[in-house]
């Protein structure tokens, strides 16, 4: 199990097909803050009926989009 693991079933059990998650929510979720792995971890998102879309770091915030054929 990655480090990642709870974000990405958060994802899975919200279900909208597009949603951003600020820097902070994701801390709440996961306990920590994300750092630079979070690049390495990003393609288990798919795992999960997800990928991630844009990373703001001026406006600290990440867009996950559903994958297609996850609807």
């Amino acid at each position: 199990m990655s480090k990642y693991e709870p974000l990405w079933k958060h994802l899975q059990m919200d279900g909208r097909d597009t949603f951003r998650l600020t820097f902070e929510e994701i801390k709440d979720i996961l306990g920590f803050e994300i750092d630079h792995s979070f690049l390495t971890y990003k393609k288990e998102t798919a795992g999960f009926g997800y990928q991630v879309g844009k990373i703001s770091l001026k406006e600290k915030h990440i867009t996950f989009n559903k994958s297609a054929g996850k609807q």
